[in-house]
């Protein structure tokens, strides 16, 4: 199975500038062990379970919270499918396949 979670969290009672909240986000995000592509406007994880993409959320939330965020926006978008993985990659090589590059 391969669930792709499209998400961004950040505190939204902190300063305007959200980096030093969206890096310590992206920190447990890369310590989680599992692929990951970070946009300008979210971040990207493949996990095997959906159980697990919940489990970074939370853990993304708790890092916030203990940081003193006292209220935290997040957007999440799921992509759940069985019988396949490594869909991070495969996906953007599918439209490449078809269109070239599209990567700069």
């Amino acid at each position: 199975m391969s669930i792709l979670l499209e998400m961004a969290m950040f505190p939204t009672d902190q300063s305007e500038s959200k980096s030093e909240y969206v890096a310590q986000v992206i920190e447990v995000i890369r310590d989680s062990g599992f692929d990951y592509q970070l946009t300008s406007m979210g971040t990207i994880i493949e996990t095997k379970e959906l159980s697990q993409a919940l489990e970074i959320i939370q853990k993304c939330y708790d890092v916030l919270d203990k940081a003193g965020c006292n209220r935290v926006y997040s957007t999440l978008t799921f992509d759940i499918r069985k019988n396949h993985k490594n869909r991070l990659k495969t996906k953007v090589e599918s439209i490449e396949n078809k269109i070239g590059s599209v990567s700069k």
